[in-house]
């Protein structure tokens, strides 16, 4: 069966998270992604968080699938010769370096293009133009920076990061968005084109309906915040909707962390919730019988509900609220998702097999095509498939051992 992207090929130079998520995506999809590494270290997250001794940690492990690894020394003459070459023969180069660090090896997007006028060029930086741009990035500046940390968290309490990687990996997904657009233009032109995404830049398009918010806020308090008080900036509201539909997460039994489920009251579910928690009187209370009325009383609406679901686990709860159309979810913590076989069966979860580190699951392909299933394979040892691609551009055994000789590979 052919893949979505079968013939495109990927000249990977991305590193630790961000870039490394959109091309373990292209790979997913078919494209063979080769993954440029430094000689003897690799991909720092090698050796992150290692949890078994002399193995690829499993930071690395889990965004690098499906790839294709060579070492090259770049500060080698063999080695940018090498690069060259491999930049002719790629369609897409992808890099997440701080800023100038690939002009100053003399690999900048203009010497890029005269290897080849069809490449795309695709970068992810911390910051886009401006007083940033020189700047670094990590995941939780991005955050803080884009407008999601200061509206997370409670109101009486600092803001607070979230646990998705929305900065990195979701600045990835939005790389991999501009790519396969390149790609697509590039059929009509036959040129290439720079794609740039800026972490920050990422962050805020996943915060819009924060500045949905903001602009509403300058006209007054936002009814569907459980805040009392307001001030000129979106607050930070807990675990509320923060849209049109209030919803919060409530307590359930036995009261573990994550013994909890998630619930939100809709217009027409408000009768039925009612019956389910036994409070059948304020269906028709005027104080709680309209979204208008409740708003004033979101607080004491999931009082009352959590009273019912404290006596339920999180998961009898959604089996009560669905068949009445109440939605609802529980809180899953990661180790109820490692232990869900629906998730294996379905493929988001997967075993693999590693010859250094053993057996270990890997988060499998969420965009599903129905022509061309995604089959998730195990990440590259460092410069497993040096001699190979080497032998694709077309050198000889002893110009391959030659250049390992000479420390280029």
């Amino acid at each position: 069966m052919s893949t979505a992207l079968e013939g495109v090929r990927i000249l990977d130079l991305g590193h630790v998270q961000a870039a490394p998520t959109a091309t373990q995506l292209l790979a997913w999809m078919g494209a063979d992604v080769i993954k440029v590494e430094m000689p003897g270290r690799g991909d720092i997250t090698r050796g992150q968080l290692r949890d078994v001794k002399g193995a690829d940690s499993l930071y690395f492990t889990m965004l690098n699938s499906n790839k294709r690894s060579i070492t090259i020394n770049l500060k080698s003459p063999g080695g940018k010769k090498i690069l060259e070459e491999l930049a002719r023969r790629c369609d897409v180069v992808v890099e997440n370096f701080g800023p100038g660090v690939l002009d100053r090896q003399g690999f900048t997007w203009a010497r890029f293009q005269e290897l080849n006028p069809r490449i795309i060029y695709a970068s992810i930086k911390g910051f886009g133009p401006g007083r940033y741009a020189d700047f670094k990035a990590y995941e939780n500046v991005a955050q803080c920076m884009g407008g999601a940390a200061s509206t997370t968290g409670w109101d009486d309490g600092p803001p607070t990061v979230t646990g998705a990687q929305i900065g990195d990996s979701g600045t990835g997904v939005h790389l991999v968005s501009g790519i396969l657009a390149a790609l697509f233009q590039r059929e009509r032109t036959g040129k290439g084109q720079r794609v740039e995404v800026a972490m920050t830049d990422s962050v805020l398009n996943l915060s819009r309906v924060k500045m949905r918010d903001q602009q509403r806020i300058m006209k007054g308090p936002l009814p569907e915040y459980p805040n009392k008080e307001f001030g000129d900036s979106v607050p930070r509201a807990g675990n509320a909707s923060g849209g049109g539909q209030p919803g919060s997460a409530l307590r359930c039994a036995p009261g573990g962390p994550n013994d909890y489920v998630y619930v939100i009251i809709q217009p027409p579910s408000w009768a039925p919730l009612m019956k389910i928690v036994g409070r059948e009187e304020l269906i028709d209370d005027p104080h709680y019988a309209t979204p208008e009325a409740r708003l004033s009383h979101i607080p004491e609406c999931f009082s009352i509900i959590e009273q019912w679901t404290m006596s339920k686990t999180k998961f009898e709860v959604m089996d009560a609220l669905n068949p009445v159309d109440v939605p609802c979810g529980p809180i899953l913590s990661m180790k109820d998702i490692f232990e869900d076989r629906e998730l294996y069966e379905r493929g988001l979860l997967t075993e693999l097999d590693h010859p250094t580190r053993g057996r270990y699951v890997q988060v499998g392909m969420p965009i599903k095509l129905s022509d061309s299933p995604a089959d998730i394979k195990r990440s590259p040892l460092l410069g497993e498939h040096t001699d190979e691609v080497l032998s694709w551009l077309g050198y000889g055994d002893g110009d391959v051992k030659k250049l390992h000789d000479d420390g280029a590979v």
